[in-house]
């Protein structure tokens, strides 16, 4: 896989049409002028010492989740009973976002993590459903999971053991592996565990049996909708040209209801979109790849002593468009290590697919 993405994939700006350069890099400077809030922002979360959600960032916007808290310890207890692992020992509140409480639970017979240490876990509760809230995370969590074992230099992801809705139906909350997290480690092992995620195949355990483009539930990104139809089953070049048109570049784009950028998408650049990726067929097909779908900075830290990622953006897609929604590109490290690992032709797409999210930009 990886030597299929290094070879005839730095050949882009070459073949690129100067017209579809020249719209491309209009849309993308339009975009960078109106994201410099977004970057500070950013920024500011990067070298802050404490690692929070960032969801937290809206907390006066909308009421907590706390009033929930009586029927989540009866389901807590109710779960832990039926799932063997005893009782609830302790619930200890950790924090609340506009969204969602938090709390790290402890159980009198604990299960054991992958490296046979007791477990403990850390609850996510809201007043809103399963469905609306959690589904899309606890599926995702999972595929990544999936696709982080089998080796040493893999992402150190949380597992998910619950979720679901309130026995009493109002509310919800979700019940996964409880991560000690640190800030960012070191970044090479970084950029290798997450170049191994994208190479995992697509399986029916990591949720995607057909081995198509898309997701299995559609999501979010921060709060932007995010749509994951899955494409046709065995997908390649052409299909990921189409999800990647329609159902993210087209759908912010629509969403950020510019009218100079509709024109200018609709017009100039997504009639040629497929002119950037038609060298890529045959051997050098654009296979579906597990994408964490939000890796900036404040999406990562490490525990155990291994990079991790949360609070993602899950969907199968061309791994390159990992790298467009990232904010520390310039490490040289992880830079370095992509390279190796992927292939040159990441660096053009960058360029091109930094455009996602737009609505974020515009």
């Amino acid at each position: 896989n990886a030597k299929r993405q290094r070879e005839g994939s730095d050949n882009f700006f070459a073949a690129a049409p100067p017209y579809l350069l020249s719209s491309t890099m209009t849309l993308m400077t339009r975009c960078f002028a109106a994201a410099s809030p977004l970057i500070l922002q950013k920024t500011l979360a990067f070298y802050s010492p404490v690692i929070l959600p960032r969801h937290a960032v809206s907390m006066s916007r909308r009421p907590t989740a706390q009033s929930a808290l009586a029927p989540l310890d009866q389901d807590l207890e109710a779960w832990a009973s039926t799932s063997g692992f005893g009782g609830v020992e302790k619930s200890i509140p950790a924090g609340s976002s506009g969204w969602a409480s938090f709390r790290k639970v402890t159980v009198t017979d604990p299960p054991t993590n992958d490296y046979d240490e007791p477990t403990s876990f850390f609850v996510k509760s809201s007043s809103r459903s399963s469905k609306e809230m959690f589904y899309g995370e606890a599926l995702g969590l999972e595929a990544m999971y999936a696709c982080s074992q089998g080796s040493e230099d893999t992402l150190r992801i949380p597992k998910v053991f619950h979720y679901g809705d309130y026995s009493s139906g109002k509310g919800s909350f979700v019940v996964m592996e409880y991560l000690n997290l640190a800030g960012r480690s070191d970044d090479r092992a970084l950029g290798k565990a997450v170049a191994r995620m994208h190479l995992a195949p697509a399986t029916e355990k990591a949720g995607n049996p057909t081995k198509a483009f898309g997701f299995a539930v559609d999501n979010t990104i921060g709060s932007t909708p995010q749509p994951n139809p899955w494409t046709k089953p065995n997908s390649g070049t052409k299909e990921w040209v189409e999800f990647f048109r329609d159902h993210r570049i087209g759908h912010q784009i629509n969403l950020a209801g510019d009218p100079y950028c509709s024109n200018l998408w609709n017009n100039d650049i997504a009639p040629r979109l497929h002119l950037l990726f038609e060298d890529l067929k045959g051997e050098k097909e654009i296979k579906p790849s597990l994408l964490h779908g939000d890796l900036w900075s404040g999406n990562i830290g490490s525990a155990d002593g291994k990079p991790s990622i949360y609070d993602p953006a899950v969907y199968w897609g061309h791994h390159e468009a990992e790298w467009g929604v990232s904010d520390f590109l310039l490490n040289c490290h992880v830079v370095l290590i992509l390279l190796i690992l992927v292939g040159f032709g990441f660096v053009w797409a960058c360029t091109l697919l930094f455009v996602y999210p737009v609505k974020f930009c515009l």
